[in-house]
């Protein structure tokens, strides 16, 4: 036999009639002892102790419950997450149970990490381009250069034709590590042909095991987004040569990415902002203009969240003339097999 639902509205009715009726009875006792109908203040003592013993359930069965449900709704109000719109052990009412299920209805997680996959591709690319019509031209480019002995053009056309084929082909969730770190180390082989020596990349794995940590699976155009990111808007701009350090690290839990620059830093009233941005899951960012910077990373936690859930994300640090930190928090380990 199914088991009833209760709902705090319910409960609210309930102990609020309770207490009208403790309150009346109250007052009924006052007036008969101050007519001397009663001698005894053992009967105004008993109905008061009746009320405030009801007044301490209430607060425990009513109050406490309303609050945390309050506080669920503020979450969801400010767009921190679109699961548990209700609190599951006591539904504020029937309304809110259906509310819930039209809210699961309307934002179908499958549907937003599409958009937010395509999002991650016109990022990378802004432009849609035919992928197979892509790679054989710039195969052909490579042919012609290596024929004509310029090795330089034919690597760098080698170098742009792998990384729009990791971009735009098969687009999975997940992919390893190590093939996200290989496409970053070839996003930025082709902008050293833009500044030459003016940038360095380091990638430091903090693990003894290397071999399982880039075995590690995370979402597909994680690093080369922040990357992208941190040259735009930390190295480009300023003097001299410019560093950028991929340090992994792991706990008994978590795989942690860090990405550093040494450029011009955030200002605080910047910093603040994307610390607001990433705080909040939205889709208005994809409707911002591209030089405010900082589409790429909320694009990245946004999917990051999506997959793995709010405890996962990106966390960002900067100082003016200092540098940039993108603090990367994941799952330690995905199977191979799993498809979120």
């Amino acid at each position: 036999m199914a088991r009833k639902t209760h709902y705090l509205d319910e409960r609210i009715a309930f102990w609020m009639a309770l207490l009208l009726f403790q309150l009346v009875m109250l007052l009924f006792m006052a007036l008969l002892y101050q007519s001397g109908r009663i001698l005894s203040l053992l009967w105004l003592l008993l109905p008061l102790g009746l009320l405030l013993a009801s007044g301490i359930l209430l607060y425990s069965w009513v109050i406490v419950p309303y609050k945390r449900t309050r506080h669920i709704l503020q979450l969801f109000a400010s767009g921190y997450t679109f699961e548990n719109v209700i609190d599951k052990r006591l539904p504020l009412s029937r309304e809110m149970q259906e509310v819930e299920a039209k809210l699961h209805t309307l934002l179908n997680t499958d549907q937003i990490m599409n958009a937010s996959k395509r999002q991650a591709q016109f990022l990378a690319l802004q432009n849609q381009i035919n992928p197979h019509f892509l790679y054989n031209t710039l195969e052909g480019i490579r042919s012609e250069a290596l024929l004509a002995g310029l090795d330089n053009v034919a690597s760098m056309t080698e170098a742009l034709s792998t990384f729009f084929r990791y971009t735009i082909s098969s687009v999975e969730n997940l992919v390893t590590l190590e093939q996200e770190l290989e496409n970053t180390r070839n996003y930025f082989f082709i902008q050293q042909f833009r500044f030459g020596n003016r940038m360095a990349l380091d990638v430091v794995i903090d693990d003894e095991d290397k071999a399982e940590v880039l075995s590690y699976r995370i979402p597909k155009l994680t690093l080369q987004p922040i990357v992208e990111n941190c040259i735009i808007h930390g190295l480009e701009s300023q003097v001299g040569q410019g560093h950028l350090r991929i340090h992994i690290e792991t706990t008994q839990s978590r795989l942690l990415v860090t990405v550093s620059d040494d450029g011009v830093g955030m200002e605080r009233t910047v910093l603040e902002k994307m610390h607001r941005n990433l705080s909040v899951r939205s889709f208005e960012y994809m409707k911002r203009d591209e030089h405010h910077g900082g589409i790429a990373l909320v694009n990245v936690n946004n999917r990051i969240k999506l997959l793995f859930g709010e405890q996962y994300g990106l966390t960002v640090t900067s100082q003016m003339g200092v540098g940039t930190d993108v603090l990367i928090s994941l799952p330690r380990s995905v199977s191979s097999e799993d498809k979120v």
